[in-house]
């Protein structure tokens, strides 16, 4: 199976009316992307999504196998919330490949806020 890119990803789609529309670049070893939280991206009032922040980890992490030719989906997520996320903050994600093992590849990313760290992620992707 050869993974596709038609515009409308939820995450980083430029043709998606909805999405995010986030956009990457490399520092050093990390793919970096900044996301600036809105009211329509909120959860309990005043506060972003948990699921919103997720998906942006997991983006930030299969964007980064996407760019290093990495045919891969994830397999599995796990997040960890350090604080609430409120609408008006801006969060900064930044994502690292951890291991290679083919068919399978292992990832971090973290996201900050002011440079606090609010959330963090670990993925592992299988190649397909």
């Amino acid at each position: 199976m050869k993974l596709a890119v038609d515009g409308m990803c939820f995450a980083c789609g430029k043709d998606n009316p909805v999405g995010l529309k986030l956009s990457f670049n490399f520092d050093d070893q990390d793919y970096v992307t900044s996301l600036a939280i809105k009211p329509e991206h909120q959860g309990w009032a005043g506060i972003a999504h948990g699921g919103l922040i997720a998906t942006a980890l997991d983006e930030t992490m299969a964007r980064l196998l996407w760019e290093k030719d990495i045919n891969a989906i994830t397999a599995r997520l796990q997040v960890r919330y350090h604080r609430p996320v409120l609408i008006g903050d801006r969060l900064e994600l930044r994502g690292r490949i951890t291991k290679l093992r083919p068919p399978l590849v292992e990832t971090e990313a973290v996201a900050t806020s002011d440079g606090v760290v609010v959330a963090e992620a670990t993925a592992t992707s299988m190649e397909v």
